[in-house]
């Protein structure tokens, strides 16, 4: 009986300590969550402000009781933020769909094909993301301008439709895949292209998922390159928006209404990775093969 007793006890002292670190564990995440979260929550409550309460708040006020939705029509009338939306759009849409055609052939050549040279290439391009992006910005400000294709959208997109990391994400998932089915269908006479398209493409459809929303959300923030290639209003994406909005005088006078623009450019990608987060994570973490 003494013997259970002190079972008994152990057990609870140890519960009581899982407790404790559940509680301990917990507090710090919402603490972090919390200190994460509400820079979103300001600028949300700010773009809900009325523009002469805003101003009246000596000291600010954590919440409104009279909210407004004024400033999301002065946002959209203050510039054409509408159409930067639409420029946004084609640009993410099409920068996306051919990045993923090149990708995707190179991918399949490096994981599948043999040719001369195909490692050290490889290692070529491996060594390419050691450079940072700013460093070739001026090369290819250069070889744009050359080109006469400033103010266009295939001087915005050319410079993006190539990516070293999503090839070479995409190159580890294909091996990953069993040589044998590609030995198989190459002995039923199967092209490669058709091997692709059949067989290796549905089975990544995760991967693909991943780096389509990765590139839709890197081409949506592009900020630099649109900025030096672009001085016509007619082809600003929503980033040049922003940063018109506040030059011009407007979203520097009226905080509420700027931080509206901010918050109609940010939803649009928060609503697209919280639809997609468990595809994003999936084609991250997942191997190549199916069951």
């Amino acid at each position: 009986m003494e013997k259970k007793t002190d079972y008994a006890k152990i057990e609870q002292a140890a519960n009581r300590k899982k407790l404790a670190g559940r509680i301990l564990t917990y507090a710090f995440l919402t603490f972090w969550a919390v200190l994460v979260l509400f820079p979103f929550y300001w600028m949300l409550l700010t773009s809900v402000k009325s523009y002469g309460a805003y101003n009246a708040e000596y000291i600010p006020k954590f919440f409104t009781l009279a909210p407004t939705f004024e400033n999301y029509i002065k946002a959209f009338t203050a510039v054409p933020l509408a159409k930067y939306f639409f420029n946004t759009i084609v640009f993410a849409v099409l920068t996306t769909a051919i990045m993923l055609v090149v990708i995707t052939l190179a991918a399949f050549a490096f994981a599948r094909l043999e040719f001369k040279g195909k490692n050290l290439a490889f290692v070529i391009f491996l060594s390419m993301m050691m450079i940072p992006n700013e460093l070739v910005v001026i090369t290819n400000f250069v070889t744009i301008t050359n080109l006469e294709m400033r103010n266009t959208f295939a001087g915005l997109i050319l410079p993006s439709v190539m990516s070293v990391f999503y090839l070479y994400l995409l190159k580890e998932n294909f091996e990953q895949i069993p040589e044998t089915l590609y030995l198989a269908a190459k002995a039923d006479g199967t092209s490669d292209l058709k091997y692709l398209l059949k067989v290796m493409i549905p089975i990544s459809r995760p991967t693909f998922i991943t780096i389509i929303i990765l590139k839709i959300i890197e081409c949506w923030n592009s900020y630099v390159w649109p900025r030096l290639i672009t001085d016509d209003t007619a082809y600003y994406l929503v980033s040049n928006g922003i940063q018109a909005i506040r030059e011009n005088g407007f979203g520097r006078e009226n905080i509420p209404a700027m931080m509206a623009a901010v918050v109609a450019v940010t939803v649009p990608l928060v609503v697209l990775f919280l639809v997609f987060r468990d595809k994003v994570m999936e084609g991250v973490s997942r191997g190549g093969t199916k069951g």
